[in-house]
């Protein structure tokens, strides 16, 4: 018997009538359904999952946000995640919502491999040095200045050596997880998700010189700003965050519990970075080829 949790986003219109067909497989696959308390009110059947520690496989209903969020719910917790996309792109995903089905049978019959992805670690400390917030990125860190139209300086430093002065919007700090995410769109470079690096990249820097940086995934990188808005914002795979004001220090070092993502056999990263992102060509173009 597999122990499943689930966790999902209720605002995907097709989750319903997902979830009966999940109850639905549950006993002829041998799996054990646990659901998180919002989609076990909907989910008519299985059990409320109420510590992820119950969980051998986490599977995860949305889009790449819903995995991001489901990463953080573990909270360490060794638990490969089995991502179904109900969304538009579902990069990180395992499989789209049509086929769910054959992928429970895959994992039900162990056919499937758990890829190992680095995560980041950030904290948070005060003028006195202490420690006031602590965040958990599958993708990346990103400290910006939030709406605020004004350039933002920020001293980066790496194991305590100074690497640069960054005037930009913002600093990207991103795992090879997400250096298809927020850093690419920020110039970083597209990096083999199951390395081990750190990528920062800086988000619209104010001088030509700056270009995103790979780095030892043993870095321990230090962040502070001395001039800009007031109050700056450190958000984690832009889902969670804290604010940052100058005078403060960001710490962001690789986590010491990395995330497992599920993948079958015959699917690739090379598949889908063409699929999902147009990786290789001009999907006009090469449509016109086609035809």
């Amino acid at each position: 018997m597999i122990q499943i949790g689930v966790v999902g986003h209720p605002g995907y219109a097709g989750l319903p009538k997902l979830l009966r067909r999940l109850n639905e497989l549950a006993a002829p696959l041998h799996l054990r359904l646990f659901f998180e308390q919002e989609l076990h009110e909907i989910a008519e059947g299985g059990d409320l999952m109420t510590d992820p520690a119950v969980a051998d496989v986490l599977l995860t209903l949305g889009g790449d946000g819903t995995l991001l969020r489901g990463a953080r719910y573990l909270a360490g917790h060794p638990a490969p995640i089995l991502g179904v996309n109900l969304g538009r792109l579902g990069f990180l995903t395992s499989c789209s919502g049509a086929e769910m089905e054959q992928s429970l049978e895959h994992l039900a019959a162990g056919d499937y491999q758990a890829e190992i992805r680095m995560a980041l670690d950030a904290s948070v400390h005060d003028r006195d040095g202490q420690e006031r917030a602590r965040l958990f990125a599958l993708n990346d860190v990103v400290l910006h200045k939030g709406g605020f139209a004004r350039i933002l300086s920020v001293a980066v430093s790496a194991d305590g050596s100074p690497v640069a002065r960054f005037s930009a919007d913002g600093v990207c700090i991103s795992t090879p997880t997400g250096s298809t995410g927020y850093s690419l769109s920020a110039g970083g470079p597209v990096v083999y998700p199951t390395l081990e690096s750190i990528i920062l990249a800086p988000i619209s820097p104010h001088t030509l010189t700056l270009r995103p940086m790979v780095l030892p995934a043993t870095t321990t990188l230090s962040l502070q700003a001395s001039d800009g808005p007031s109050e700056l914002l450190v958000t984690a795979d832009g889902q969670v965050g804290t604010t940052f004001s100058p005078g403060e220090t960001l710490m962001v070092r690789r986590a010491d519990r990395p995330v497992l993502i599920v993948r079958f056999p015959g699917t690739s990263f090379f598949a889908r970075l063409s699929h999902k992102l147009g990786w290789g060509g001009l999907a006009e173009r090469d449509q016109e080829r086609r035809c």
